[in-house]
């Protein structure tokens, strides 16, 4: 997503802020002043409450700036320290989650972070192993990317075989499925990463790919998509730098490929 939503509304509630203000210390006054300078003005025979209602009355150029404040502010709170929804655009996390796929990502699981710029100012909780992660695209942080956290600070990597080993032990693998399974394509298996077990996705068309390891240095995470043979992900641009780290999705609220949405696949996501 290229648009920053975040930006757009740290801007809009600046502008709708800034007409609140100059209504509060000035404009509101002038309206006040008014008034009471027409009650005084006239005696009881000649005085007309209409009048002072259009005295007080706020334009709409006040009026429509401060209903949307609070609106835009409650908003802007909720979207920077609380729960976030995104749209899933690409099948890089089949199985676990599907294009089309409307999650919700907790903000303030790894920290409390300035909208826009991202600086950490309150902590709160660090990145764990099988946290399914939004982050800024290290390579474009405009954009942000869904993957989950395969390596923490201070572990070595080392994918092989379509086998993913973590300081030197392999994560263990039990076969789920073959799809289609007269004339299999692909396979589905549920991973162990110590305490989290999540299904993953191999193409068994796609070539058996070198072994690479990683080291991942401090403040540093390794990401790897669910579908490990359609994923860009750490493996070709390398680590999430943990001042791209935007929230850990935790639910899935809603699925619309197109036009209709469907709750059927409403969940929590492992």
């Amino acid at each position: 997503m290229d648009m920053d939503f975040s930006l757009i509304l740290v801007v809009l509630v600046g502008f709708t802020g800034v007409f609140v203000a100059l209504d509060l210390v000035f404009f509101n006054r002038q309206r006040q002043q008014a008034a009471a300078t027409y009650k005084n003005g006239v005696d009881e025979k000649t005085f007309d409450n209409d009048v002072v209602d259009r005295l007080l009355l706020e334009p709409w150029w006040i009026e429509y700036p401060k209903a949307f404040f609070p609106v835009l502010a409650l908003v802007l709170v909720l979207r920077s320290f609380l729960v976030e929804p995104f749209k899933i655009p690409s099948g890089s996390m089949i199985p676990t989650l599907n294009v089309g796929d409307y999650i919700l990502v907790n903000k303030f699981a790894y920290g409390f972070r300035l909208p826009v710029i991202g600086t950490e100012v309150v902590p709160v909780g660090l990145p764990e192993r099988g946290d399914v992660m939004v982050f800024k695209y290290p390579e474009n942080p405009r954009i942000n990317y869904i993957k989950r956290v395969v390596g923490l600070p201070g572990d070595t990597i080392r994918y092989e075989d379509k086998r993913l080993y973590i300081n030197g032990e392999e994560m263990s693998q039990e076969l789920v499925a073959q799809l289609p399974p007269l004339v299999p394509q692909k396979k589905i298996y549920t991973e162990d990463l110590g305490d989290v077990s999540h299904d993953i996705q191999v193409l068994l068309l796609r070539n058996q790919v070198n072994a690479r390891t990683w080291t991942i240095g401090e403040g540093e995470y390794f990401a790897m998509g669910d579908n490990r043979d359609n994923s860009r992900d750490s493996r070709a641009w390398g680590i999430v730098p943990e001042g791209n780290i935007v929230g850990k999705a935790f639910a899935v609220w809603m699925h619309m490929p197109g036009w209709v949405p469907s709750f059927d696949s409403v969940r929590f996501i492992k």
